[in-house]
């Protein structure tokens, strides 16, 4: 073992990830459940005490900052070139809260619950720090999710959005297309 504070090739592959490419950079500090669910491209970091739980595909060209969750039951897609801030959290999926059920997993299946579907965060996607993120939506290719801002509907392409709830506030650039390798 090295004393880096990213895994080493050989941790990487005694995870059992469904797969994973080149220079992928994970934090010891992270926690990873249902590995065998969980694809990442190249060229990716996931930083300190990070939370990946679920079906989650992660693309190429991704930063994923400290102290993020990404709570897949459903299913989260991270396209390339995404990225997503810290303390930003993401839901595939909702306990209901009606009081008809009882809330979280611990309880038997059939008194609970839980609805939602796939979160994808399309390419160029930038999602800023403190989030939140429901479940069973898009964010559109290049858009930007300000700061301590809850996302609860799909979201436009190339516009930059902010608040409770999230709504665009001005168009966002193309130029980084260009700069794209």
């Amino acid at each position: 073992m090295s004393a880096t504070s990213f895994l080493s090739e050989n941790e990487l592959k005694a995870i059992g990830f469904k797969c994973y490419g080149s220079n992928v950079l994970i934090s010891r500090k992270a926690s990873i459940y249902g590995a065998a669910n969980i694809s990442i491209g190249d060229n990716v970091r996931i930083d300190d005490f990070c939370i990946l739980s679920g079906h989650i595909t992660i693309g190429s060209n991704i930063h994923i900052s400290a102290y993020v969750a990404l709570y897949g039951a459903m299913g989260i897609e991270l396209m390339d070139f995404a990225g997503i801030s810290p303390r930003t959290t993401i839901y595939s999926a909702m306990d209901d809260f009606s009081g008809e059920y009882l809330i979280g997993p611990i309880h038997p299946e059939k008194k609970i619950n839980v609805s939602g579907g796939k979160v994808t965060l399309e390419e160029y996607v930038q999602i800023g720090c403190n989030c939140v993120i429901f479940p069973d939506l898009t964010i559109k290719e290049g858009s930007v999710i300000g700061a301590m801002s809850l996302v609860s509907q799909p979201v436009d392409e190339w516009g930059i959005y902010v608040g409770v709830p999230a709504r665009r506030i001005k168009d966002r650039s193309k130029n980084m297309k260009n700069l794209k390798y």
